[in-house]
């Protein structure tokens, strides 16, 4: 039985943490753009029938359909129409309109959480819907939504991984890289496996910190 080359890991460590750094970086621009994405579809699809069904569409389609095949689509599928992204634009975009979709119906779910009295008193003291809805019911609604939403985080951080088939140099394609040179697939993907769990542990604990920071300041006042 061979022993674990722990020296491998050490040579490769430079390029893990380029690699790591690179999908912190990937993930963290994917989700404020998925972000922006679902709270803006997730608001607008609450208020009407009309807007619901118009925005319905882009939800089901993004949620039904494989990320990789979004992938692909955006990268190679685009430029036969004249829309032409470098590879890694092609993949942050994908992440966060794939992220966006699932988003909005964080969102939703969350906005209609809050009981309806809100919303009329807020319409009784003059309020538009603009008003109400940024005033009153996102301040409520998004500290609701704020367990799952990291949650959401986390989950681009995994999905971030698909994106190494476009020849972006996050974690794991650096880690294909490794292993094409060492031929040593339990260090390299261990230690990949394990820079994946770390990050999603810290997502956790800020959803841990972020819920008692909202809960106490709800509290408060």
């Amino acid at each position: 039985m061979d022993r674990f080359r722990f020296d491998i890991l050490s040579n490769a460590a430079p390029l893990l943490l380029e690699g790591l750094w690179a999908t912190v970086c990937v993930s963290v621009v994917s989700f404020a753009i998925a972000l922006a994405i679902g709270i803006t579809v997730g608001v607008l699809r609450s208020k009407s029938p009309f807007l619901r069904a118009v925005f319905s569409p882009y939800v089901e389609v993004f949620r039904g359909t494989p990320l990789l095949i979004q992938l692909f689509f955006i990268y190679y599928g685009l430029p036969t129409i004249g829309f032409v992204l470098d590879n890694y634009t092609a993949g942050i975009l994908g992440l966060g309109i794939n992220g966006g979709a699932y988003i909005s119906e964080i969102v939703r779910g969350a906005l209609y959480s809050v009981d309806s009295g809100q919303r009329d008193a807020a319409y009784s003291q003059g309020f538009s819907w603009s008003r109400s809805m940024i005033h009153v019911i996102l301040p409520q609604a998004l500290p609701v939504a704020i367990p799952t939403l990291v949650n959401s985080f986390s989950a681009v951080l995994k999905e971030s991984s698909l994106v190494s088939v476009l020849a972006i140099t996050e974690l794991t394609r650096v880690s294909q890289l490794i292993y094409t040179r060492t031929f040593r697939a339990l260090e390299v993907y261990l230690v990949a496996g394990a820079l994946y769990f770390l990050m999603t542990c810290c997502a956790s604990r800020l959803s841990v910190y972020l819920e008692r920071k909202f809960h106490v300041r709800g509290r408060i006042s």
